[in-house]
């Protein structure tokens, strides 16, 4: 079974050095792995949710061939929001999109910042399309969800 992250911090607070084979083997289903990558993850919501991935990256607004790169892990980005588009599009809830910005090595989506507060909202909500949550984010005078067009 798998921990939450407090669960393990507080595990931790209390392991000696000693005991760090033992901790690593009695927590391996938590810990990332090349086991538990974020190809893998995503792979495995969408077959879980029967989405195709041309469907997710249509609905993203993200080019497919691109899309298919950033998920094989052939390219990487360092803009959270097309990972955030890909996660909306696969409809995953809030907690399984805080996962997969972890695997994929990005700061999660963090509600005392504002814009990731309102995000957060979305999540939970689903308001429509990406063009409706970058409507919503607009309309509150937050940046969209930006586009691959603007990737680094």
């Amino acid at each position: 079974m798998e921990k939450e992250t407090k669960e393990l911090d507080k595990i931790l607070k209390n392991t000696h050095i000693k005991e760090l084979d033992d901790f690593l083997s009695d927590n391996k289903e938590s810990l990332y792995t090349d086991h538990h990558t974020f190809r893998d993850y995503m792979r495995a919501k969408a077959k879980e949710k029967g989405l195709r991935q041309q469907d997710v990256f249509l609905y993203a607004d993200v080019p497919e061939r691109y899309g298919y790169k950033l998920l094989s892990g052939e390219k990487k980005t360092r803009q959270r929001d097309v990972i955030l588009r890909i996660c909306y599009s696969m409809q995953l809830t809030l907690e399984e999109t805080q996962k997969a910005l972890r695997l994929y090595e990005m700061p999660e989506l963090y509600s005392k910042i504002p814009r990731d507060a309102v995000i957060m909202i979305i999540f939970n909500t689903r308001p429509g399309s990406i063009i409706e949550v970058n409507q919503f984010l607009k309309e509150r005078k937050m940046e969209p969800l930006r586009t691959s067009g603007l990737q680094d």
